[in-house]
């Protein structure tokens, strides 16, 4: 019979923040997979588990999932974790997975800490419904084209990013969704862990360039996507945001086409063609 092979969530920060499940598991296998096996041997020591160790990260996740995938067929258990939090939330663990099941070895989640899920909780921002995007393209064209995508969801959308390039990603953020309500966990479960919270245009953030930061923007305050839902013409958006975000028409129309998943010369003629009709 093949072993089984764990996804075992661990801290984000603070040691204290694990299972008794995950523990027994930690003690009990028969191999530790580990994102970088140097940062997880902290953990192991500080609760004086001795399990052998051997590395798993992206750049030899396809080849070791192999090797892995054949000592579960021949009987072992294995224990896949991260540097921190739920593996494969934007870490490494996909390829096993899916390998995996597909040789149907049992998969089974020890779940724990996540920093998605510790942001969202105390973020004081809807969570009845949200979206988790992952970290966003480091190259500016890019990041705009993947934050537009999100821009007439009625809901809570959350990222993960550096900490160099977060100014950066706030400033278009707001270029490409609006002044939206906007928090920033940064440290999470650490000495210093600290949520900044504002609109887009006055968020503060302290000088830093360390700490991993989960960004969460909340809903639009003007409903594109529902306007559009009750046919209302391009210049009905339009106005509306230049008059409740106080923007340009420019930046106005660029954010409906943007909403309305068409170019940004398509909306002006659309919104030519009204105009003539109206007239």
């Amino acid at each position: 019979m093949s072993g089984t092979l764990f996804i075992v969530a661990t801290p984000i920060g603070n040691l204290e923040d694990i299972t008794l499940r995950a523990l027994r598991v930690l003690k009990e296998v028969d191999l530790i997979a580990c994102e970088d096996t140097r940062h997880t041997r902290k953990l192991l020591t500080h609760y004086q588990i001795s399990r052998p160790t051997i590395s798993y990260h992206e750049h030899n996740e396809r080849e070791r999932s192999m090797e892995l995938i054949a000592r579960l067929e021949a009987g072992s258990n294995i224990a896949l974790v991260s540097d921190a939090g739920t593996p494969l939330i934007s870490d490494p663990g996909f390829h096993i997975v899916r390998e995996a099941i597909e040789r149907g070895i049992p998969v089974v989640p020890i779940p724990g800490a996540s920093a998605l899920t510790s942001a969202i909780a105390a973020s004081g921002l809807p969570t009845d419904q949200f979206v988790f995007a992952g970290f966003l393209p480091a190259k500016r064209t890019a990041r705009l084209a993947r934050l537009a995508e999100f821009a007439a969801l009625p809901l809570t959308v959350v990222f993960y990013e550096a900490p160099h390039r977060i100014r950066q990603t706030l400033a278009d953020a707001r270029e490409a969704l609006g002044d939206r309500r906007v928090v920033v966990a940064r440290e999470l479960t650490k000495i210093h862990e600290e949520f900044v919270r504002g609109k887009l245009s006055d968020l503060e953030l302290p000088d830093t360039k360390r700490g991993e930061m989960v960004l969460l923007i909340g809903p639009p305050t003007s409903e594109i996507a529902s306007s559009r839902q009750a046919n209302r013409s391009v210049r009905e958006d339009v106005e509306e945001l230049m008059r409740v975000e106080s923007i340009d028409r420019k930046a106005a129309l660029k954010r409906v086409a943007r909403a309305r998943g068409v170019s940004k010369s398509d909306a002006y003629r659309l919104m030519l063609d009204e105009r003539d009709e109206s007239e």
